[in-house]
């Protein structure tokens, strides 16, 4: 009896799906494309979509987002603030954004390019710089890269679609459920919270880490949590002065707990991103913006046995309930300094900042980041990193006619700050490969059509999440065989302005086949073979030797542990 009233049941719920599944179809709106996600990725990709006439001829585009894109459209910071989430973009980035008119909307006044780098082992103290006067960019006017605020694109992305009528934007609706009907042939129905359905040709899946398009399409997933917690701040210092020049230098120390990158805004405003261990970083942003501003100077100048003190200290300090003050945590740097002979009159000295923010700047100034001496109230925010990639980028089955970009798709430590110019390469992708569907009068939700993006995109986006996945292991040890590697490699890299040339190339977007670039590189008897012909012996021969030793070394430091435990 129970039984058979338990079968009643699920035949009614059956049916009763069957059912609200045929009237979602007989009352749905048909769309061509359907962007979910109003980030940066989904917003570039239906400007790039409404920036074709043939696509504005062709297809029916819309976009879902929950929150308000009007507050994003009508951000208008005060002078010299700026928001924490900014992006450093490639010339690739530029170049699309560009192409589909949407960099002429964003206020390149609030963009600040990157004229060189400068990346050093926080144990050892190896270094490599980068320049961009290495390739002639320098004077061009183009940089390695450009910063921007996120909100800053966002809202030029937006502000390019307010003049594409054709491209439709349903901001604050959520996306309820998304199913599928036979009776909608194999089209996705997106269900809405204000009652409306959406039967798409196209599903695209631009929501992010949790995105529901995946959940939809059971597009599983790998990865897993760093044991890393990222700190983001806007800082605030004094400008650099006629001795230093402009503050167009992006700085990354690699310390043990994490990275810690000091990105340029403006003049007077610096991005901080700095990943460190979850207790550490709760513990830093709980202490308060003068002792994190205090903490941002020493961790960028003061030896990792200093640092590791320093650390500890803020950690115990928070544990015990009363987090650390700004006094005490300069004392103990003044401390630290004073132990290492470091004279407060250096540029690796941090404990008295007033009396060095004017004047001749020391020896050896331009090696680091300016001084902190504020933080923009508001500013500090703390979350999680994670490494993520799709298994694919196409749903399959009952999940077709779906396909994922960005984050959607693939999260990435932001070590190397690549994510948002991998997500833009994704759309510009996907564009492509939708027109080319189109000129060809093909169905732009089709598996054909969509196969040549997942196989261009997919190697890609994997090749470099699984490089900056590496260094972020690589880098965070302090076992000595692995730094001596570690530091070996990045000084003979140095040594090379070749190979540095070439590696600057791959990472900025600018592409190894420009006609420009042979000429840059076209110095005395040096020439862009030579170039890469340099890269190739170092990637095969030193790099692929370091590589090993590090495997080893890692190897007999895990077994070593393990018969320890």
């Amino acid at each position: 009896m129970l039984a058979t009233t338990s079968s009643r049941i699920c035949r009614r719920a059956a049916l009763l799906r069957s059912w609200r599944r045929s009237v979602s179809t007989a009352t749905s709106e048909e769309w061509d494309v359907v962007v979910v996600g109003g980030g940066p990725a989904g917003l570039a990709l239906a400007s790039a979509l409404g920036s074709s006439q043939l696509v504005r001829e062709s297809l029916r585009v819309a976009l879902v987002e929950a929150s308000d894109l009007s507050k994003v459209l009508d951000w208008t910071p005060a002078t010299g603030t700026f928001s924490n989430r900014a992006s450093s973009l490639t010339h690739k980035s530029q170049a699309f954004l560009k192409d589909i008119f949407a960099w002429d909307h964003v206020d390149e006044e609030r963009t600040c390019l990157i004229q060189d780098m400068q990346v050093w082992d926080g144990v050892s103290d190896a270094r490599i710089d980068f320049s961009a006067s290495l390739l002639g960019l320098g004077t061009l006017g183009q940089g390695m890269a450009r910063m921007t605020e996120n909100l800053n694109l966002q809202r030029g992305l937006l502000r390019h679609l307010s003049s594409i009528p054709q491209v439709h934007i349903l901001d604050k609706t959520k996306v309820q459920t998304i199913d599928h009907a036979e009776a909608s042939g194999d089209w996705p129905l997106v269900h809405l919270d204000n009652g409306r359905v959406l039967r798409s040709r196209l599903l695209v899946g631009a929501d992010g880490l949790n995105s529901p398009v995946r959940s939809f399409a059971k597009i599983s997933s790998y990865g897993w949590a760093y044991d890393t917690q990222a700190i983001v701040a806007t800082m605030s210092h004094p400008p650099r002065g006629a001795f230093m020049g402009p503050n167009t230098t992006a700085y990354q120390r690699f310390l043990p707990t994490g990275p810690i990158a000091f990105l340029p805004l403006s003049p007077m405003a610096s991005s901080l991103v700095w990943s460190t261990k979850p207790p550490l970083a709760a513990a830093l942003v709980a202490s308060g913006p003068a002792v994190l501003g205090s903490m941002i100077n020493a961790a960028f100048r003061l030896p990792d046995v200093s640092m590791r003190y320093l650390n500890q200290f803020i950690l115990d300090a928070h544990a015990s309930g009363s987090p650390a003050t700004a006094p005490q945590i300069q004392a103990e740097i003044a401390w630290r300094e004073r132990s290492h002979a470091i004279d407060e009159t250096s540029a690796y000295a941090s404990a008295s900042i007033e009396a060095k923010i004017q004047g001749i700047p020391p020896t050896g100034a331009e090696l680091l980041p300016p001084l902190v001496t504020s933080l923009q109230p508001g500013t500090v925010a703390s979350f999680p990193l994670r490494f993520n990639h799709t298994d694919s980028y196409l749903g399959e089955g009952t999940g077709s006619r779906t396909v994922l970009v960005g984050d959607a798709a693939h999260t990435v430590h932001p070590l190397a700050g690549q994510g948002l110019n991998l997500g833009l390469a994704d759309v510009e992708c996907l564009a492509r490969c939708i027109q080319d569907a189109l000129l060809q009068g093909g169905d732009v939700g089709s598996r054909t059509a969509l196969l040549p993006y997942a196989q261009e995109r997919y190697f890609e986006n994997h090749k470099i999440m699984s490089v900056m996945d590496k260094l972020h292991k690589l880098y965070s040890t302090s076992f000595e065989p692995v730094v001596w590697a570690r530091s070996v490699g990045l000084e003979v890299v140095n040594e090379f302005d070749s190979v540095k040339a070439a590696l600057m190339m791959e990472a900025s977007g600018k592409g190894l086949g420009e006609s420009s670039v042979w000429d840059l590189l076209a110095k005395g008897s040096e020439s862009l073979a030579a170039a890469t012909n340099a890269a190739k012996i170092i990637r095969t021969g030193v790099s692929g030797m370091l590589v090993t030793a590090v495997q080893g070394v890692l190897k007999t430091a895990t077994s070593t542990s393990s018969r320890k435990h």
